[in-house]
């Protein structure tokens, strides 16, 4: 039986971000929630200079572009749009935090958030976390080695369906780079250490 609510995701091009979309995708799945992928933009001008000077040709191409940016966010993460779940693609045009608290409104809805250590993703998550009515969660980017970045940053979507699905013998694809990364494990929990019961953050 599907769980009420939805499953909002916070989505960029970045590695945290895919981690989060990958998640979110998982959680969906499990509990039969409808996936919200969602991209927010703001003007590339500021919103100041775009009330001052509209240009409504400038904003639909604006809006082209973030679109196929969540587009490509899929095909670099699934290799297209993922099975078994229902996906819903959102461009909306606010700050990210408002955004994502927006849309994950409901007590039944669940928050995926991707974790960079740059200022504003820092900022955005301090927002989501203060102000979401829903429990989010937190998805770290993976820690690789520079050698395991070089290889992930010349890899094609093509290359990362291959690997998620097994390539067989003979593939004519072949992951870049001298060795393609395994992913990584999480850390072991100290000795003593109590098990959280849940990776969900609550309001």
């Amino acid at each position: 039986m599907a769980a009420a609510g939805q499953v909002v995701v916070g989505v960029s091009g970045s590695l945290a971000g895919l981690a989060a979309l990958r998640t979110a995708v998982r959680a969906a799945r499990s509990s039969g929630r409808v996936l919200v992928a969602v991209l927010a933009r703001e003007p590339p001008e500021g919103e100041v200079l775009h009330a001052h000077n509209p240009d409504s040709a400038w904003a639909a191409r604006c809006a082209r572009e973030v679109a196929a940016r969540l587009d490509r966010a899929f095909e670099e993460a699934f290799g297209g749009t993922p099975s078994e779940v229902t996906v819903v693609r959102r461009v909306v045009r606010a700050r990210p935090d408002r955004a994502l608290c927006r849309l994950a409104a409901h007590p039944d809805d669940r928050l995926v958030i991707g974790a960079r250590a740059r200022a504003r993703r820092a900022a955005v998550r301090r927002q989501v976390s203060a102000h979401a009515r829903c429990p989010v969660l937190t998805v770290p980017a993976p820690a690789f080695a520079r050698r395991e970045r070089r290889a992930l940053r010349r890899a094609t979507a093509r290359d990362f369906a291959d690997f998620a699905a097994g390539c067989p013998r003979g593939c004519s694809v072949r992951p870049p780079g001298p060795s393609w990364p395994a992913p990584p494990t999480a850390p072991p929990r100290p000795a003593g250490a109590r098990a959280r019961s849940s990776p969900w953050r609550r309001p």
